[in-house]
């Protein structure tokens, strides 16, 4: 049978989508082709309006997953085209959705998480069999569904020396403690905001949809007294598991915080976004991983020069570096985790660890469309 698999990830930056096709045969696995394209102004502003109540929620959102499927078909059609691989050659496609509502454990016990889109429609426009839906079956357990890719990083990093870190930087940042003298207590958990606030707050005041390399943010001054403030909030001092996203970390929670700080310049709040962003990842690499010799940096904030900097200089004793230094670059991790987990699901494999979530068990996890 054959072992290529595509994953795709479109997450909480709300950039766009990144796909890749992943040959399974070998180990390590083979990233052949890597395809990204940015989300339409329109879905974009509509996938970010559905993070919070709004009118009409259930028709706006079924139509939002809709035109996010066409996206993802499109972009696997390209990925196809790119690598001259038929579909028929693609065992399965790993398509995680657009996260808009994440609550584990909230509310009932229980709680939910809920991610915009439309599998069988995929399966149908591509003729690939689709794997969705990872999260739910870790709720279900009593879990946090999230991060998901802990486990990836575990297969793919884990042969490492030493303790290692592995750290991504999407819209929300989430960690990862490999420690090779115990292969079994890997440990991962979200961190707080990545870029999401970063990105938003540079939108608002430049017009640019992100802060090239940070140097925004590196002309301006950090304010001790607001960045003490954003570290106040509670999740910070929470124990893990724990996970978050733009149910809380959003533009609404960011001006509260600002409430006082009327004077501060544009520039100098960015640069304590990004301070917020260093040092909360910074502090979960010292509280848990203080032995560690290595600080593995994915996602789009690998490309945040200014960022990866003051990891450095929190982290000195640590050798900060991106992901593509081990083989892997930083935009194809996620995604190349989708496909490891469409994988293990076709291969009724667990894919979730009770250390990283706190669900009862390992799970398989995804629910399978076949074309």
């Amino acid at each position: 049978m054959t072992q290529l698999f595509a994953g795709l990830m479109s997450g909480t930056s709300l950039d766009g989508v990144d796909a890749v096709l992943v040959d399974f045969s070998a180990s390590p696995a083979r990233v052949l082709g890597h395809v990204a394209a940015p989300f339409p102004d329109a879905l974009r502003q509509e996938l970010l309006r559905l993070n919070t109540a709004g009118d009409n929620e259930l028709h706006r959102a079924a139509l939002a997953g809709n035109a996010l499927t066409r996206v993802y078909a499109s972009v696997v059609g390209q990925l196809l085209q790119a690598c001259q691989v038929a579909p028929a050659a693609v065992r399965a496609i790993g398509a995680h959705g657009q996260t808009v509502r994440h609550q584990p454990l909230l509310c009932d016990g229980t709680g939910y998480t809920i991610q915009l889109n439309q599998p069988a429609l995929l399966a149908e426009l591509t003729g690939i069999d689709v794997v969705a839906d990872f999260r739910s079956r870790d709720v279900a357990a009593g879990g946090q569904g999230a991060p998901l890719v802990p486990p990836f990083h575990q297969a793919f990093f884990g042969g490492l020396p030493g303790t290692n870190c592995v750290l991504n930087i999407g819209g929300i940042s989430n960690i990862t403690v490999l420690d090779a003298d115990k292969p079994d207590g890997v440990i991962g958990f979200d961190c707080g905001p990545g870029n999401a606030l970063m990105d938003a707050w540079c939108l608002e005041h430049t017009g640019a949809a992100y802060d090239d390399r940070g140097n925004w943010a590196a002309g301006g001054t950090v304010q001790e007294d607001l960045l003490q403030r954003l570290l106040d909030e509670t999740f910070f001092h929470r124990p893990p598991p724990k996970s978050t996203g733009r149910d809380l970390f959003n533009t609404p929670w960011l001006q509260a915080k600002l409430q006082g700080f009327a004077a501060v310049l544009p520039q100098d709040v960015q640069a304590t976004l990004t301070e917020l962003t260093a040092r909360s990842c910074a502090d979960c690499v010292r509280r848990f991983a203080p032995s560690a010799q290595g600080l593995i940096v994915c996602g789009g904030g690998a490309l945040n020069t200014h960022l990866m900097r003051r990891l450095q200089q929190l982290v000195p004793d640590c050798a900060v570096s991106a992901s593509d230094r081990f083989g892997l670059p930083a935009l194809q991790v996620e995604a190349t985790a989708f496909a490891w987990l469409a994988r293990q699901c076709v291969e009724r494999k667990t894919a979730s660890l009770k250390s990283v979530t706190g669900a009862r068990g390992a799970r398989i996890l995804g629910a399978m469309y076949p074309a």
